[in-house]
């Protein structure tokens, strides 16, 4: 495997892009996909990011990683360069829908019901309940964390930024 390529903030709003070899085995398969860092500042490299899907990219963290590979806990790129999904929680979000139906599932669903399972959901306040919605040219926000939808943002002519929003 090549290098990884992660991006980390400051916790000033500044982030920086890196590269790194890998140095560690997380998944277990023989295979180094990982490099050590020390994310909560104890000192040790025994924290990890792994390229899992080997596109060369992070999109696995771990904490605390032990000798055997375990860590004590671990999450994955939500697709948004966030790592808000837990991996304990099998990478599942509780989520409702635009009816207001509860569903478990993620972060790739079918939320606009197109019969497509590729719209993202994204926990921002990592608390397991989605709290954005992407949807072809939609975003649905839950503004206050109620699990309802509060606003709709539309990108019309796909250029990436919202050309209209409208409160539901």
């Amino acid at each position: 495997m090549g290098t990884v390529e992660y991006c980390l903030g400051d916790g000033f709003g500044a982030a920086a892009m890196s590269t790194g070899e890998p140095t560690l085995d997380v998944d277990g398969d023989g295979v180094l996909d990982a490099i050590g860092l020390d994310f909560d500042g104890d000192g040790r490299l025994d924290d990890a990011l792994a390229d899992l899907d080997g596109d060369g990219f992070a999109d696995h963290a771990v904490l605390d990683l032990d000798d055997d590979g375990h860590g004590e806990a671990r999450f994955t790129d939500d697709g948004s360069g966030t790592w808000a999904v837990s991996v304990d929680r099998g990478a599942q979000l509780r989520w409702f829908g635009l009816d207001g139906a509860e569903s478990v599932g993620g972060p790739l669903v079918d939320f606009d019901g197109d019969g497509q399972v590729d719209d993202r959901l994204l926990d921002g306040d990592h608390n397991g309940l989605a709290d954005r919605a992407l949807a072809a040219e939609d975003a649905y926000v839950d503004a206050d964390g109620d699990g309802r939808w509060d606003v709709k943002l539309s990108d019309a002519d796909g250029d990436g930024a919202a050309d209209a929003g409208a409160k539901l």
